[in-house]
């Protein structure tokens, strides 16, 4: 069993289902102690790590070699409370010698369609959309 245990202030330590401890915060103007994320950030991180664990693993998979792999965010939230993301844009950003486009474009759609457990539970109350860079370039 989970559990979210109050340290001080707004502060709290998580304890997960599988014995992993993570902390959240808040800032200090609202009554946080700044020792950790807020909640909607960790939501933000819990979507890029699960998309690319996917996406990582689908191209290893794939036999393609690749020298770094990120995923960035930019998002979008409602002005009124609960602050909802109103629009997630994610970047996978690869990077390699020979890396093939359409199957980087197919780890990913494997991953947002079918994989990711976070972005399906995410995508019935926000637009999620992304862009592929490789090497530094948009690819369509």
């Amino acid at each position: 069993m989970a559990s979210s245990i109050r340290v001080k202030g707004l502060a709290f330590a998580g304890l997960t289902d599988s014995g992993k401890w993570v902390t959240m915060d808040t800032s200090e103007q609202v009554g946080g102690i700044t020792g950790g994320p807020a909640p909607m950030e960790m939501v933000l991180q819990a979507l890029m790590g699960c998309t690319g664990m996917d996406v990582v693993s689908i191209l290893e998979k794939m036999k393609v070699t690749f020298t770094s792999f990120e995923v960035r965010e930019e998002h979008e939230r409602s002005l009124e409370h609960p602050k909802v993301y109103t629009s997630i844009h994610l970047v996978y950003a690869i990077e390699g010698e020979e890396v093939d486009p359409e199957k980087v474009k197919k780890a990913v759609s494997l991953s947002m369609d079918r994989y990711c457990a976070v972005s399906a539970m995410l995508r019935s109350s926000v637009r999620i959309h992304h862009d592929i860079e490789i090497n530094g370039k948009s690819i369509e």
